[in-house]
């Protein structure tokens, strides 16, 4: 499964037990690899995850030009999440490992918009447009919320991203909404908004405007995120017309 958007790619490559390959970033890009189930040893280092659900994630940083060296030791499934026409040079750096100790994590929201926010490869990594992470939504429960954007229309950074979706039982489903208009814009705004029906595996991606999520009662989402953008800053501009919910915590 591929997902390609103007500025962000993403690629979800799987390996059998025993199986190896060489994972570089693809045209000379930048690349985080996130290990979403499986035993790996990339470059040798030790990367264990039995689900997204089970424990944080283990990663690989790989600056353009650089590459690394995967062996299963079980069935595998990664994520690759890479810039796309970012006009990167070649660097001398090497891959940085990222261990589930370095991912940073976050209780964000309030009753009804509870969730858990991973930084896997956001300020502990010196990327040049990549920032990744993920997302833990309870059943029932909201994220992306108080719908925020950040395509650089209001002032805020302008970065591309793209969500890959997996539930923790095989019939969870979600929604998406999307949207570029605030809420109380009228013209031309039914073009302009949409919902996605979520299920395990599904990916969207968000060139631009609001996109809150929702979680089905008595399943739990997940999320993995890539933006891309310069300048490399998450600084997300909410819905003018839902900030007051901040106010009524």
């Amino acid at each position: 499964m591929i997902y390609r958007g103007d500025r962000v790619q993403l690629d979800l490559p799987t390996l059998q037990e025993g199986g190896s390959t060489t994972i570089a970033p693809p045209g000379g890009e930048e690349a985080v690899l996130v290990l979403l189930a499986g035993d790996v040893a990339w470059d040798g280092v030790r990367a264990t995850r039995t689900d997204v659900f089970d424990a944080r994630a283990s990663a690989v940083y790989l600056p353009a030009g650089s590459s690394v060296d995967v062996v299963a030791h079980s069935q595998t499934e990664l994520a690759l999440a890479a810039t796309r026409n970012a006009g990167l040079a070649a660097s001398a750096s090497a891959p940085v490992f990222i261990t589930p100790t370095d991912v940073v994590v976050h209780e964000r929201g309030a009753p009804g918009w509870l969730r858990q926010v991973h930084d896997v490869a956001a300020d502990n990594v010196h990327a040049e447009a990549l920032i990744v992470g993920e997302t833990f939504n309870e059943p029932g429960q909201w994220s992306s919320y108080p719908p925020h954007k950040h395509d650089g229309t209001d002032g805020e950074p302008a970065l591309e991203e793209v969500y890959y979706y997996r539930f923790d039982r095989p019939g969870g489903f979600g929604f998406q909404g999307l949207y570029e208009s605030e809420s109380g814009e009228v013209d031309d705004r039914e073009s302009r908004e949409r919902a996605v029906l979520l299920r395990h595996g599904a990916i969207v991606g968000i060139p631009r405007g609001y996109h809150p999520v929702c979680a089905a009662p008595g399943y739990r989402l997940y999320y993995l995120w890539a933006l891309v953008g310069k300048p490399r800053r998450l600084a997300m501009h909410e819905d003018p017309a839902h900030r007051w919910l901040h106010d009524a915590r």
